[in-house]
Protein backbone atom coordinates (compact mmCIF):
# COMPACT_ATOMS: atom_id res chain seq x y z
CA UNK A 1 0.00 0.00 0.00
CA UNK A 2 1.36 3.43 -0.72
CA UNK A 3 1.78 5.73 1.84
CA UNK A 4 -0.04 8.95 1.67
CA UNK A 5 1.60 12.08 0.86
CA UNK A 6 -0.25 15.26 1.72
CA UNK A 7 -0.34 18.58 0.05
CA UNK A 8 1.13 19.92 3.53
CA UNK A 9 4.28 18.06 3.27
CA UNK A 10 2.87 15.54 5.94
CA UNK A 11 3.51 11.75 5.24
CA UNK A 12 0.84 9.12 6.67
CA UNK A 13 3.02 6.14 7.32
CA UNK A 14 5.57 7.72 8.90
CA UNK A 15 2.82 8.93 11.29
CA UNK A 16 1.62 6.00 11.51
CA UNK A 17 5.02 3.77 12.20
CA UNK A 18 6.40 6.47 14.56
CA UNK A 19 5.13 4.30 17.85
CA UNK A 20 7.23 1.49 16.65
CA UNK A 21 10.66 2.53 17.54
CA UNK A 22 9.85 2.10 20.94
CA UNK A 23 8.84 -0.93 22.81
CA UNK A 24 5.47 -0.97 24.79
CA UNK A 25 6.83 -1.88 28.27
CA UNK A 26 9.90 0.67 27.99
CA UNK A 27 11.33 -1.63 30.78
CA UNK A 28 12.20 -4.28 28.14
CA UNK A 29 14.04 -1.30 26.03
CA UNK A 30 17.45 -2.56 25.05
CA UNK A 31 20.53 -0.75 23.19
CA UNK A 32 19.25 -2.49 20.03
CA UNK A 33 16.31 -0.10 20.54
CA UNK A 34 18.38 2.98 20.86
CA UNK A 35 20.66 2.32 17.94
CA UNK A 36 18.34 2.07 16.03
CA UNK A 37 16.27 5.16 17.08
CA UNK A 38 19.46 7.18 16.66
CA UNK A 39 20.42 5.73 13.11
CA UNK A 40 16.62 6.61 12.19
CA UNK A 41 16.73 9.89 13.78
CA UNK A 42 15.49 11.74 10.59
CA UNK A 43 12.45 9.43 10.26
CA UNK A 44 11.81 9.01 14.29
CA UNK A 45 11.53 13.12 14.14
CA UNK A 46 9.70 14.04 11.04
CA UNK A 47 7.32 11.01 12.19
CA UNK A 48 6.27 12.92 15.70
CA UNK A 49 6.27 16.44 14.03
CA UNK A 50 3.75 15.23 11.10
CA UNK A 51 1.75 14.26 14.01
CA UNK A 52 2.61 16.38 16.86
CA UNK A 53 2.64 19.77 15.24
CA UNK A 54 -1.11 21.25 14.95
CA UNK A 55 -1.17 19.51 18.98
CA UNK A 56 1.89 21.75 19.71
CA UNK A 57 -0.12 24.77 18.12
CA UNK A 58 -3.32 24.03 19.94
CA UNK A 59 -2.25 23.00 23.22
CA UNK A 60 0.55 25.54 23.77
CA UNK A 61 2.19 27.85 21.62
CA UNK A 62 4.23 28.67 17.72
CA UNK A 63 7.24 28.22 20.28
CA UNK A 64 7.40 24.90 21.19
CA UNK A 65 9.76 25.22 24.07
CA UNK A 66 9.43 25.70 27.79
CA UNK A 67 10.40 28.74 29.90
CA UNK A 68 10.58 30.05 33.84
CA UNK A 69 7.79 31.73 35.19
CA UNK A 70 7.29 34.51 37.80
CA UNK A 71 4.61 34.88 39.46
CA UNK A 72 1.92 36.44 37.89
CA UNK A 73 3.59 36.50 34.94
CA UNK A 74 0.95 35.36 32.01
CA UNK A 75 2.22 32.06 29.39
CA UNK A 76 2.92 34.20 26.40
CA UNK A 77 5.12 36.66 28.27
CA UNK A 78 6.67 34.00 29.84
CA UNK A 79 7.44 32.32 26.22
CA UNK A 80 9.14 35.64 25.21
CA UNK A 81 11.18 36.77 28.15
CA UNK A 82 12.90 32.90 27.76
CA UNK A 83 13.43 33.98 24.32
CA UNK A 84 14.53 37.30 25.06
CA UNK A 85 16.97 36.12 27.63
CA UNK A 86 18.66 34.04 25.18
CA UNK A 87 19.17 36.90 22.61
CA UNK A 88 20.72 39.11 25.17
CA UNK A 89 23.00 36.22 26.70
CA UNK A 90 24.12 36.38 22.73
CA UNK A 91 24.53 40.11 22.60
CA UNK A 92 22.96 39.62 19.74
CA UNK A 93 23.08 42.87 17.24
CA UNK A 94 20.76 44.90 14.61
CA UNK A 95 21.95 43.48 11.11
CA UNK A 96 24.11 40.44 12.56
CA UNK A 97 23.38 36.84 10.24
CA UNK A 98 22.14 34.05 12.71
CA UNK A 99 20.38 30.41 12.13
CA UNK A 100 18.01 29.33 14.17
CA UNK A 101 18.92 25.11 13.93
CA UNK A 102 15.65 23.55 14.28
CA UNK A 103 13.09 26.58 14.05
CA UNK A 104 9.94 24.87 14.59
CA UNK A 105 7.42 26.73 12.90
CA UNK A 106 9.24 30.11 13.40
CA UNK A 107 8.05 31.24 16.58
CA UNK A 108 11.06 32.43 18.27
CA UNK A 109 12.72 33.56 15.17
CA UNK A 110 10.12 35.90 14.88
CA UNK A 111 10.25 36.80 18.37
CA UNK A 112 13.82 37.63 18.53
CA UNK A 113 13.90 38.88 15.10
CA UNK A 114 11.78 41.48 16.69
CA UNK A 115 13.56 41.58 19.69
CA UNK A 116 17.26 42.10 18.22
CA UNK A 117 16.79 43.24 14.85
CA UNK A 118 18.63 40.43 13.44
CA UNK A 119 18.01 38.61 10.30
CA UNK A 120 17.36 35.49 10.73
CA UNK A 121 17.59 31.53 8.97
CA UNK A 122 15.29 29.08 10.27
CA UNK A 123 16.64 25.71 9.41
CA UNK A 124 14.32 22.63 9.62
CA UNK A 125 13.84 18.88 8.22
CA UNK A 126 10.02 19.05 8.50
CA UNK A 127 8.34 20.44 5.26
CA UNK A 128 5.04 20.89 7.23
CA UNK A 129 6.46 22.97 9.70
CA UNK A 130 8.45 24.77 7.29
CA UNK A 131 5.11 25.70 5.52
CA UNK A 132 3.77 26.67 8.40
CA UNK A 133 6.48 29.02 9.65
CA UNK A 134 6.58 30.89 6.46
CA UNK A 135 2.74 31.23 6.63
CA UNK A 136 2.90 32.76 10.03
CA UNK A 137 5.97 34.76 9.25
CA UNK A 138 4.24 36.24 5.79
CA UNK A 139 1.23 37.26 8.05
CA UNK A 140 3.77 38.58 10.89
CA UNK A 141 5.42 41.01 7.95
CA UNK A 142 8.50 39.58 8.52
CA UNK A 143 9.35 37.62 5.61
CA UNK A 144 11.98 39.76 4.58
CA UNK A 145 13.88 39.55 7.72
CA UNK A 146 12.98 35.83 8.79
CA UNK A 147 13.69 32.97 6.28
CA UNK A 148 13.60 29.25 6.68
CA UNK A 149 15.09 25.95 4.79
CA UNK A 150 14.93 23.01 4.59
CA UNK A 151 18.39 20.84 6.07
CA UNK A 152 19.57 18.26 7.96
CA UNK A 153 21.27 20.09 11.04
CA UNK A 154 24.00 17.02 10.85
CA UNK A 155 25.12 18.88 7.40
CA UNK A 156 25.23 22.48 7.96
CA UNK A 157 28.32 23.04 6.47
CA UNK A 158 27.49 21.27 3.22
CA UNK A 159 24.40 23.28 2.85
CA UNK A 160 25.47 26.67 4.02
CA UNK A 161 29.50 26.84 4.07
CA UNK A 162 31.91 27.22 6.34
CA UNK A 163 31.77 30.65 8.53
CA UNK A 164 28.59 32.07 7.07
CA UNK A 165 26.99 32.95 10.88
CA UNK A 166 27.45 35.74 13.11
CA UNK A 167 25.52 33.62 15.79
CA UNK A 168 23.62 30.45 15.88
CA UNK A 169 21.51 29.53 18.34
CA UNK A 170 18.98 26.37 18.80
CA UNK A 171 15.92 26.30 21.62
CA UNK A 172 15.07 22.83 22.50
CA UNK A 173 16.06 21.43 19.10
CA UNK A 174 19.64 19.77 19.36
CA UNK A 175 18.56 16.96 21.62
CA UNK A 176 17.15 15.36 18.34
CA UNK A 177 20.53 14.97 17.10
CA UNK A 178 21.82 11.37 16.68
CA UNK A 179 24.64 12.85 18.29
CA UNK A 180 25.69 16.19 20.22
CA UNK A 181 29.79 16.11 18.98
CA UNK A 182 28.03 15.82 15.22
CA UNK A 183 25.74 18.85 15.70
CA UNK A 184 27.43 20.99 17.24
CA UNK A 185 30.79 20.56 15.08
CA UNK A 186 28.73 21.20 12.26
CA UNK A 187 27.17 24.94 14.31
CA UNK A 188 31.23 25.50 14.66
CA UNK A 189 31.78 25.23 11.17
CA UNK A 190 29.16 27.48 10.07
CA UNK A 191 29.90 29.94 12.50
CA UNK A 192 32.34 33.16 11.44
CA UNK A 193 35.97 33.07 13.86
CA UNK A 194 34.47 34.49 17.05
CA UNK A 195 30.92 34.00 16.46
CA UNK A 196 28.84 33.35 19.58
CA UNK A 197 26.74 29.93 19.40
CA UNK A 198 23.69 29.89 22.12
CA UNK A 199 21.61 26.97 23.51
CA UNK A 200 18.65 25.66 25.38
CA UNK A 201 19.36 22.05 25.32
CA UNK A 202 17.24 19.30 26.92
CA UNK A 203 19.16 16.70 29.49
CA UNK A 204 18.99 14.15 32.20
CA UNK A 205 20.48 15.74 34.83
CA UNK A 206 23.71 14.64 36.76
CA UNK A 207 21.06 13.30 39.71
CA UNK A 208 20.06 10.80 36.75
CA UNK A 209 21.53 7.34 36.78
CA UNK A 210 20.54 4.85 34.22
CA UNK A 211 21.44 2.17 36.07
CA UNK A 212 18.24 2.41 38.11
CA UNK A 213 15.65 0.74 36.21
CA UNK A 214 12.82 3.74 37.37
CA UNK A 215 15.49 6.22 35.78
CA UNK A 216 16.16 4.70 32.72
CA UNK A 217 12.48 4.04 31.87
CA UNK A 218 11.70 7.73 32.95
CA UNK A 219 14.41 9.12 30.06
CA UNK A 220 12.87 6.59 27.60
CA UNK A 221 8.81 8.19 28.56
CA UNK A 222 10.35 11.36 27.39
CA UNK A 223 11.88 9.77 24.35
CA UNK A 224 8.62 8.02 23.28
CA UNK A 225 6.68 11.31 23.99
CA UNK A 226 8.70 13.71 22.35
CA UNK A 227 10.02 12.17 19.34
CA UNK A 228 13.89 11.67 20.52
CA UNK A 229 15.78 9.16 19.82
CA UNK A 230 18.46 9.12 23.07
CA UNK A 231 18.35 11.20 25.79
CA UNK A 232 21.60 12.14 27.06
CA UNK A 233 23.70 13.47 30.78
CA UNK A 234 23.56 16.92 30.82
CA UNK A 235 27.28 16.37 31.07
CA UNK A 236 27.55 15.38 28.07
CA UNK A 237 26.57 18.31 26.48
CA UNK A 238 29.01 20.00 27.68
CA UNK A 239 31.67 17.60 26.93
CA UNK A 240 30.37 17.56 23.39
CA UNK A 241 30.80 21.76 22.90
CA UNK A 242 34.19 21.35 24.59
CA UNK A 243 35.26 18.66 22.24
CA UNK A 244 34.72 20.50 19.27
CA UNK A 245 36.11 23.79 19.69
CA UNK A 246 34.01 25.65 21.67
CA UNK A 247 35.03 27.57 24.71
CA UNK A 248 31.63 28.26 26.80
CA UNK A 249 31.19 31.45 28.83
CA UNK A 250 28.48 30.85 30.66
CA UNK A 251 26.35 27.37 31.34
CA UNK A 252 23.57 27.49 33.98
CA UNK A 253 20.76 24.70 34.20
CA UNK A 254 17.51 27.54 34.20
CA UNK A 255 15.81 24.83 36.30
CA UNK A 256 17.35 24.95 39.41
CA UNK A 257 16.79 28.47 39.73
CA UNK A 258 14.66 28.70 43.27
CA UNK A 259 11.20 29.66 41.26
CA UNK A 260 8.25 30.15 43.10
CA UNK A 261 6.30 28.72 40.14
CA UNK A 262 7.61 25.73 37.96
CA UNK A 263 8.63 25.32 34.30
CA UNK A 264 6.21 22.57 34.14
CA UNK A 265 3.09 23.86 35.77
CA UNK A 266 1.33 24.45 32.25
CA UNK A 267 1.79 19.98 31.98
CA UNK A 268 0.02 19.82 35.78
CA UNK A 269 -2.98 20.75 33.98
CA UNK A 270 -4.47 22.33 37.26
CA UNK A 271 -6.24 25.13 36.15
CA UNK A 272 -6.21 26.70 39.57
CA UNK A 273 -2.24 27.19 38.86
CA UNK A 274 -2.90 29.59 35.97
CA UNK A 275 -1.37 32.83 36.31
CA UNK A 276 -3.80 34.87 34.39
CA UNK A 277 -6.90 34.85 33.43
CA UNK A 278 -5.51 34.15 29.58
CA UNK A 279 -3.81 31.05 31.09
CA UNK A 280 -6.70 29.08 32.28
CA UNK A 281 -7.61 27.54 28.74
CA UNK A 282 -4.12 26.72 28.24
CA UNK A 283 -3.71 25.17 31.16
CA UNK A 284 -6.89 23.25 31.24
CA UNK A 285 -6.36 21.92 27.15
CA UNK A 286 -3.89 19.65 29.79
CA UNK A 287 -5.98 18.64 32.37
CA UNK A 288 -7.73 15.46 32.30
CA UNK A 289 -10.81 16.71 30.51
CA UNK A 290 -8.85 18.85 28.46
CA UNK A 291 -7.09 15.92 27.12
CA UNK A 292 -10.81 13.86 26.74
CA UNK A 293 -11.84 16.45 24.37
CA UNK A 294 -8.72 16.86 22.52
CA UNK A 295 -8.26 13.42 21.90
CA UNK A 296 -11.44 12.52 20.75
CA UNK A 297 -11.24 15.08 18.12
CA UNK A 298 -8.45 13.81 16.98
CA UNK A 299 -9.71 10.09 16.72
CA UNK A 300 -12.98 11.42 14.63
CA UNK A 301 -10.90 13.25 12.35
CA UNK A 302 -8.60 10.70 11.77
CA UNK A 303 -11.43 8.09 10.84
CA UNK A 304 -12.65 10.72 8.27
CA UNK A 305 -9.33 11.28 6.47
CA UNK A 306 -8.63 15.02 7.71
CA UNK A 307 -5.68 13.76 10.04
CA UNK A 308 -2.78 11.21 8.52
CA UNK A 309 -3.26 7.96 10.26
CA UNK A 310 -1.41 7.34 13.37
CA UNK A 311 -1.95 11.28 14.22
CA UNK A 312 -4.26 10.05 17.47
CA UNK A 313 -1.34 7.60 18.81
CA UNK A 314 0.85 10.52 18.48
CA UNK A 315 -1.12 12.05 20.22
CA UNK A 316 -1.56 9.67 23.14
CA UNK A 317 2.95 9.90 23.37
CA UNK A 318 2.18 13.77 24.01
CA UNK A 319 -0.20 12.29 27.29
CA UNK A 320 3.09 10.15 27.96
CA UNK A 321 5.33 12.88 27.48
CA UNK A 322 3.32 15.45 29.92
CA UNK A 323 3.69 13.14 32.68
CA UNK A 324 7.13 12.37 32.22
CA UNK A 325 7.93 15.70 31.86
CA UNK A 326 6.28 16.70 35.16
CA UNK A 327 7.81 13.86 36.98
CA UNK A 328 11.48 14.73 35.86
CA UNK A 329 11.07 18.05 36.56
CA UNK A 330 9.80 17.33 39.88
CA UNK A 331 12.25 14.66 40.56
CA UNK A 332 15.06 17.21 39.04
CA UNK A 333 15.94 14.28 37.15
CA UNK A 334 14.98 16.24 33.91
CA UNK A 335 16.01 19.74 32.57
CA UNK A 336 14.51 21.51 29.27
CA UNK A 337 16.79 24.81 30.13
CA UNK A 338 20.25 23.68 30.78
CA UNK A 339 22.03 26.94 28.86
CA UNK A 340 24.93 27.79 27.35
CA UNK A 341 26.79 30.24 25.90
CA UNK A 342 29.93 29.14 23.50
CA UNK A 343 32.55 31.41 21.52
CA UNK A 344 34.02 29.91 18.78
CA UNK A 345 37.70 30.64 18.63
CA UNK A 346 38.83 33.64 16.39
CA UNK A 347 41.13 32.43 15.15
CA UNK A 348 39.96 28.57 14.05
CA UNK A 349 42.40 25.96 15.50
CA UNK A 350 40.48 23.36 12.78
Amino acid sequence: MVSAQYVDGRQEKRVENYTKFWQKDFGKEGDVDNQNRVESYTDVVNGYYDGATELYEYGWAQSFHFSRFYKGEAFAASLARHEHYLAAQMSLRPGMRVLDVGCGVGGPAREIARFADVNIVGLNNNDFQIQRARKYTKRAGLEHQVSFAKGDFMKLSEQFGENSFDAVYAIEATVHAPTWEGVYGEIMKVLKPGGVFGVYEWCMTDAWDPTIPAHKELAHAIEFGNGIPEMRHLKKAREAMVNVGFTIEHEEDLAERPDEVPWYYPLEGDIWKAQTAWDYFTVWRMSWSGKLVSHTAIRFMEMLNLLPKGTYDVGESLKVAADALVKGGQTKLFTPMYLAICRKPTLSTS
